[in-house]
């Protein structure tokens, strides 16, 4: 079932020569999977918010404490 914004970028679509037609949809693909990232990105981050805002706090407390240590990059 079409809404109305749906039949109306049809009906834009419609107005242009078929391989600009195409090229519109390739990047509206593109565009629509970018906005699908961004939301599965907020949902993770929003269902770990909480424990990554835990984690920062021990993590400055154990800094200031002394009890941090300097990365050692060679170890990754």
């Amino acid at each position: 079932m079409a809404t109305s914004t749906i039949a109306n970028l049809v009906e834009l679509l419609e107005t242009l020569p078929p391989e600009l037609q195409e090229r519109t949809v390739e990047h509206l693909r593109e565009y629509i999977a970018n906005l699908q990232d961004e939301a599965r990105w907020d949902a993770s981050f929003s269902r770990t918010e909480t424990a990554l805002i835990a984690a920062a706090k021990r993590a400055k407390q154990e800094r200031a404490a002394g009890k941090a240590t300097a990365m050692d990059y060679d170890r990754l």
